[in-house]
């Protein structure tokens, strides 16, 4: 199992939000996190990425407890929460460019900058520095800057917010292809046509403190023997 939490219980000053979950995810698939503002969902995702501590519980990623400070997690999660980091004198393209660099080298097989820019429809404002773009614009360069570094577990804060429909498609296709290849998600949204992806298990925090399964999609997973 790729994403394992025992018994996790997230809040603050011993304040919980929820307790006692138990969510298994495993390459291939997609787990959509639902519930009332409040409930705990970012703050889930912030735990399920080693920036905050549970309460009480375990949560593994391959085995390896969840810590932002180990480099060998950091290497196996992509984490979207609070929207993208920008550097202010680098364009679209070379934000993607540089995530790439840095992370050198990569699978032969990953998600390529201009596979990213085509899918995302980066390529109107590809040389524009962020400060330049609009809010729907640094989202999909957000998305496209997290698809970019290779990864096993995918974490995504509401990935659709303020992105028109024709985006809001894209980022499911993209999250589609990510579990096709063997990634792992776990997804934040209040839309429901991007939460009803196939196959995908959904969670509610305001209704249960499990996620049961559900049918799987029926595609083949294709590991990724590059996604460390």
């Amino acid at each position: 199992m790729l994403l394992e939490c025992r018994g996790l219980s997230v809040g603050y000053r011993d304040k919980a939000l929820f307790g006692a979950l138990r969510v298994d995810v495993d390459s291939g698939e997609v787990l959509v996190v639902s519930g009332r503002n409040g409930s705990g969902k970012s703050s889930l995702l912030r735990c399920l990425a080693g920036q905050q501590r549970p309460l009480h519980g375990t949560t593994t990623v391959e085995g390896r407890p969840a810590d932002d400070r180990d480099p060998r997690f950091r290497r196996s999660v992509a984490a979207l929460l609070d929207g993208g980091a920008w550097y202010p004198n680098l364009t679209a393209v070379e934000h993607l460019s540089f995530v790439q660099l840095v992370n050198t080298p990569m699978p032969d097989d990953w998600f390529t900058a201009a596979d990213l820019t085509t899918a995302l429809a980066l390529d109107g404002f590809a040389d524009t520095v962020p400060g330049q773009l609009s809010s729907g614009q640094r989202q999909r360069l957000a998305v496209a800057m997290v698809l970019a570094r290779p990864s096993r577990l995918l974490l995504l804060d509401e990935p659709e917010r303020h992105l028109d429909e024709t985006g809001r498609d894209a980022v499911g296709r993209l999250v589609t292809e990510y579990a096709d290849r063997g990634g792992a998600v776990v997804l934040v949204s209040h839309d429901a046509s991007l939460a009803a992806g196939p196959g995908w298990r959904t969670l509610s925090l305001d209704r249960e403190v499990v996620a049961h399964p559900a049918g799987t999609s029926g595609k083949r997973v294709r590991r990724r023997g590059g996604a460390r």
